[in-house]
C-alpha cells in the first residue's frame, strides 16, 4: 500500500459515559468551573429556590386567609401553628427537594407537588404540636389559586432577593473600588486618545471617574426597581373567589397579601402577571453590563498600551509557551460573560412582555434562565473587581507620552488667540488655520511650541501663561471634576 494511502480506521474505543458519573457533572460553567463565584445565586434563582418560594407563598396565603376572617368558619391560627408553618419554609432543604421531585413524578405538575407537600406537613402537625387546628384548614392550601398566582409571586421574591442580596452588593463593591481608584489617580495626567489619535490630555482618574459615574447611575435605577405581584385567579377576575366566598373584598385581600410579601400589587392582569417590571429591571442590569463592558475594553486597551501594568500572581501562568506573558484575562473573561448575560437579559426582556391572549407557557421556560443571566453578570463583576485590584500605573510611561506630543497644545494656543482677537489684540487672524499648519501631521518639541507662542504678539500675561503650559499640565478641570462630582 502506498505510504500516503489511508489505512482502515480503528474501531472507536468505548468511553466511560460522563453522563453517568456520580455525583453528576455540571453541564454549564456556572455550576462547574465557576461554581464558587455563582453559588450565592443558588439561594435565590435555582429550581430549589423557586420551590422554596412557592412553599413560602402558599404558607403565607394560608396564614393570610385565616388571620383576616376571609373564609367563614376558618379558625384563627395560634402563634405556634403559624411558627410551625413558617418553619416548613425556613427548614426547607435537601429532603424536601427530594420529596417534591418524588411527588412531581406522579403529578407531573410542579406547583401541585408543592401543594401536596405542604398538605403532608400539615397532616404531620399533630405529632409535633399535639392538639392543633391545622388539619382542618388543609383545603385552604392553594385556595382559589391558579399556579401563576403562586409562581409570579415566587419569581418576584426570588429576583428581588438575588438583586438586593447578591448582585447589587457585588456591583456596588466594584463601583466603589473603581471610584476609589479614580480619586487616587485624579491628578495623574495622561495623553487622551480620540479616534485612537493623540488628543487633549486628561487625567487617568477622571477617565475612570466617568465610568464609575455611569455605572452608579445604573445602580440607582436598579435600586429603585419595582417588584410586582398579583393573586387574582385563572384569568385575573377573581372568578372562583367570589363564587366560593362572595362576601369578601377580594381585591383588597389580594392587595394586602401581595404587599405583606413586600411586593407592589398589580391590580389588572390576565392569568399571568405581565412581567413588565422584569423587562424594565433586566434592561437596567443589561445597561450596567454594557457600561462595565466598556470599562473592561478600556482597561484592556490601557494595559496593552502600558498605562497599567498587571501585578503577577505567584505561580500563575500567562501563556503555555511564552513565559513572559501576564495576560489581561480578568477583563477578557468579563467581556465574554457580560455579552452572554446581556444576550440572556435581552431575550428575557423581549419574551416576557408577550403572552398570547390570557396566557401561554413561554414565560415558564424563559424565567428558568434568569439564574444564568445573573450568574454570568455576577461572574463578570467578580472578574473586573479582581482585575482592577491587580493593576499598577506606569507613571513614567504616561509622562513620556505627554512629552512626546507637544502638538496637543495647538488647541489652547489657538483658543487663547481667538479670545485675544475678541479683546482687540491685532495679529490674531486665522488662529485655527495657523495652528493647523504648525501641528498637523507633525511632532513638535517644547522649543518649537514656545518659539511659535513667543512670535504671536500676544499680551504678556497670556504669552507667559501659554509658555508655562505643558502637555502634562494641560488637564483643565479634570482633577476638580473627579473630586467634586464623583461622590
Amino acid at each position: 500500500m502506498p505510504a500516503h494511502a489511508s489505512s482502515p480506521s480503528a474501531a472507536p474505543a468505548l468511553r466511560t459515559s460522563l453522563a453517568d458519573v456520580e455525583p453528576p457533572l455540571a453541564l454549564g460553567p456556572l455550576d462547574g468551573r465557576y461554581r464558587r463565584t455563582a453559588a450565592p445565586l443558588v439561594d435565590h434563582l435555582s429550581e430549589a429556590a423557586l420551590n422554596r418560594e412557592r412553599v413560602h407563598v402558599e404558607v403565607e396565603w394560608l396564614i393570610h386567609l385565616t388571620s383576616h376572617g376571609v373564609v367563614p368558619g376558618a379558625p384563627t391560627l395560634s402563634d405556634a401553628e403559624r411558627a410551625y408553618l413558617r418553619a416548613v419554609v425556613t427548614d426547607f432543604g435537601a429532603d424536601d427537594v427530594a420529596r417534591l421531585a418524588e411527588i412531581e413524578r406522579t403529578t407531573v405538575h410542579d406547583v401541585k407537588a408543592v401543594e401536596y407537600l405542604l398538605k403532608e406537613k400539615i397532616a404531620a402537625a399533630p405529632s409535633v404540636l399535639g392538639e392543633t387546628a391545622l388539619p382542618s384548614v388543609s383545603e385552604l392550601v392553594h385556595f382559589c389559586c391558579t399556579s401563576e398566582d403562586v409562581n409570579n409571586l415566587s419569581y418576584s421574591l426570588m429576583v428581588r432577593g438575588a438583586v438586593r442580596d447578591v448582585w447589587l452588593p457585588a456591583a456596588t463593591g466594584l463601583v466603589d473600588d473603581l471610584a476609589a481608584m479614580a480619586h487616587d489617580l485624579a491628578d495623574v495626567p495622561m495623553l487622551a486618545l480620540t479616534h485612537g489619535q493623540p488628543a487633549t490630555p486628561t487625567t487617568l482618574g477622571k477617565e475612570l471617574a466617568v465610568l464609575a459615574h455611569r455605572l452608579r447611575r445604573q445602580l440607582r435605577r436598579v435600586e429603585g426597581a419595582e417588584y410586582l405581584g398579583k393573586l387574582n385567579g385563572a384569568t385575573g377576575t377573581y372568578g372562583a373567589h367570589v363564587v366560593a366566598v362572595p362576601g369578601a373584598d377580594w381585591p383588597e385581600v389580594s392587595r394586602t397579601f401581595v404587599e405583606h410579601l413586600g411586593l407592589t400589587w398589580n391590580p389588572l392582569t390576565t392569568q399571568i402577571e405581565s412581567h413588565d417590571w422584569q423587562a424594565e429591571l433586566y434592561a437596567d442590569v443589561a445597561r450596567f453590563n454594557r457600561v462595565l463592558h466598556n470599562l473592561a475594553t478600556d482597561v484592556w486597551s490601557y494595559i496593552s498600551r502600558g498605562v497599567f501594568t498587571q501585578i503577577p500572581v505567584a505561580g500563575a501562568t500567562g501563556s503555555s509557551t511564552m513565559p513572559h506573558k501576564v495576560n489581561p484575562i480578568r477583563f477578557e473573561n468579563a467581556e465574554a460573560n457580560l455579552e452572554i448575560s446581556c444576550a440572556l437579559l435581552d431575550t428575557l426582556s423581549a419574551t416576557l412582555v408577550t403572552s398570547r391572549l390570557q396566557r401561554d407557557l413561554t414565560d415558564s421556560t424563559t424565567q428558568r434562565n434568569i439564574g444564568p443571566a445573573f450568574g454570568h453578570a455576577l461572574l463578570a463583576v467578580d472578574n473586573v473587581r479582581r482585575g482592577l485590584a491587580a493593576l499598577s500605573v506606569d507613571r513614567d510611561l504616561l509622562a513620556r507620552e505627554l512629552d512626546q506630543n507637544w502638538e496637543v497644545l495647538g488647541e489652547p494656543v489657538q483658543s487663547a488667540m481667538r479670545a485675544a482677537a475678541v479683546a482687540g489684540v491685532t495679529g490674531m487672524e486665522n488662529p485655527y488655520e495657523r495652528l493647523k499648519e504648525l501641528t498637523r501631521g507633525r511632532r513638535l518639541t517644547a522649543d518649537d511650541m514656545r518659539e511659535f507662542i513667543a512670535g504671536l504678539g500676544l499680551p504678556a500675561d497670556v504669552a507667559s501663561r501659554l509658555a508655562a503650559l505643558t502637555p502634562a499640565s494641560y488637564t483643565g478641570l479634570a482633577e476638580h471634576l473627579t473630586e467634586t462630582y464623583l461622590r
